[in-house]
């Protein structure tokens, strides 16, 4: 059982704290309810009966969203070619509620997208588990949505600039982007 103040996860939502639990009257049945408050002032109400079963765990600590970060660090797992079947296998990562395993999805759908695009549904994927993942790390980090934001894009940026520069020709650099090559020297 959780209590008034605690910082939980709710899986497929994400991170947030309770702000209250209130008894609510409901098709005539009366239920005892964690109303748990979602970054953007959203709320959500989420039965204490069934909030193990549904998978509500409390928030990781600062050394797990360490760890967690470091999953952004590493080059991607193997996905399925079968883009069905590839969104099932995230699903499923994602309704486990693991911050790894979000993370990992977070990180495989960005590298993807940055290799050739995604659908829309991976996009919506991508976007929700972004925000569940980073709605965690907030809470966890005592950081602002902002400055997560910005953290979790940099180690992917980073990421996929060390595991894939090598699948990227000269002319697509970053640098040649800012640094003109025209392979002659500097001499006179």
């Amino acid at each position: 059982m959780f209590n008034v103040g605690d910082k939980i996860v709710y899986p497929m939502h994400g991170a947030g704290v309770i702000d209250s639990i209130e008894e609510k009257d409901i098709l005539g049945e009366k239920q005892s309810y964690y109303i748990l408050k979602m970054p953007g002032e959203v709320k959500v109400m989420v039965p204490t009966a069934k909030a193990e079963e549904i998978g509500v765990r409390n928030i990781i600590d600062k050394s797990s969203a360490d760890k967690v970060i470091g999953v952004l660090e590493q080059d991607e797992t193997e996905m399925d070619k079968n883009w069905n079947k590839r969104y099932r296998d995230n699903m499923d990562k994602m309704k486990s509620g693991d911050a790894y395993e979000i993370a990992d999805v977070v990180r495989n759908l960005s590298f993807k997208q940055k290799e050739k695009g995604l659908s829309t549904g991976e996009k919506k994927m991508l976007n929700n588990a972004k925000q569940i993942l980073i709605s965690e790390l907030v809470l966890a980090e005592h950081a602002s949505q902002e400055e997560v934001e910005q953290l979790v894009e940099n180690k992917i940026n980073t990421s996929y600039m060390m595991f894939r520069a090598d699948d990227i020709t000269p002319q697509e650099s970053v640098v040649n982007k800012f640094i003109p090559f025209d392979g002659t020297g500097t001499e006179e």
